[in-house]
């Protein structure tokens, strides 16, 4: 009887190719929170970021520094006040003689917003249901917003504040505290959508800081040569409307069309339609803006 062949020496068994992990995954059943808890989310968590909460302790050096140069005018006046018993600063000229340090907070947090997702291409997680386009667009407009109106409005009412504390001769100035207060959110909506606007167009933060700031540069500065040099022709009527280039001029010819308020630019705006022209205009860009927001981000979430 023969013996069975035996399998060859160099045989072995073969291992397995792949592994499989237990790394606890377990199936969601809680709640759905649906849109509305997702825009919100979004538009806290962007907002946080606007002034480096959550972020590390350089994130934070330049808003809350921005933050406290705004407040500078406000403890000044205050302390005017308190000595001299008149007032340092008006309400509605607050924001036109900030307005260096709004575009500076502007230039230097709108890439934020928009830039790191564009660069990493994270933009179809935030997409996928069920935030949509138009939703994102919107809780970054809204931080924005947000952290510009809050730059606005928080000195004015320390200012308002402390006018009611040290009690002035007269009737505190309601009116105008109110009347600036209405006219921030006009300047927080506007300056929102235009610097993410242009800082959606680049994944590269240093070129959007360098797009918005240009923008602000060059309409503030063709705005006062070109009303200078029509002033000096005595063009005084088309010089007011030489004024309007710049946004924050543009803004404070609503102010005045509004709440009558006197003009900050030291020459006056265009009479009789020139504030239904400047509110048209405001919106206008304001549409334009949000617009190309849309799209941009249409574009990019199916790239």
């Amino acid at each position: 009887m023969s013996e069975p062949v035996s399998a060859p020496a160099s045989a072995t068994p073969a291992t397995p190719t792949g592994v499989i992990h237990d790394i606890g995954y377990r199936h969601y059943d809680g709640p759905r929170l649906g849109r509305g808890h997702a825009l919100t989310a979004l538009t806290v968590h962007s907002l946080r970021g606007l002034f480096g909460l959550g972020r590390t302790a350089r994130a934070k050096i330049m808003p809350f520094l921005l933050a406290a140069v705004m407040m500078l005018p406000a403890i000044v006046s205050i302390a005017v006040m308190a000595m001299i018993k008149q007032r340092a600063i008006a309400y509605p000229s607050y924001a036109v003689t900030m307005q260096a340090v709004l575009a500076v907070f502007l230039a230097a947090q709108s890439p934020y917003l928009v830039a790191p997702d564009l660069r990493f291409r994270v933009l179809p997680l935030y997409l996928s249901r069920p935030t949509t386009t138009g939703d994102y667009v919107a809780a970054k407009l809204a931080a924005m917003t947000l952290a510009l109106f809050l730059l606005i409005a928080v000195p004015l009412t320390v200012l308002y504040a402390g006018e009611l504390l040290v009690d002035l001769p007269g009737p505190p100035h309601t009116h105008d505290y109110l009347a600036a207060l209405a006219t921030s959110v006009v300047y927080a909506v506007l300056l929102a959508s235009v610097g993410v606007a242009l800082a959606s167009f680049t994944p590269r933060r240093g070129l959007g800081v360098a797009s918005v700031i240009a923008a602000y540069l060059l309409s503030s500065a063709i705005s006062a040569v070109l009303a200078g040099v029509l002033m000096s022709v005595s063009r005084d009527a088309a010089a007011a409307w030489a004024w309007l280039i710049n946004p924050f001029f543009l803004i404070d010819a609503v102010q005045v069309w509004l709440f009558g308020t006197i003009p900050n630019n030291g020459g006056g705006y265009p009479p009789g339609v020139g504030g239904p022209i400047a509110a048209l205009a405001v919106l206008a860009v304001i549409g334009l803006c949000v617009a190309a927001l849309v799209l941009r981000y249409r574009k990019a979430a199916s790239s």
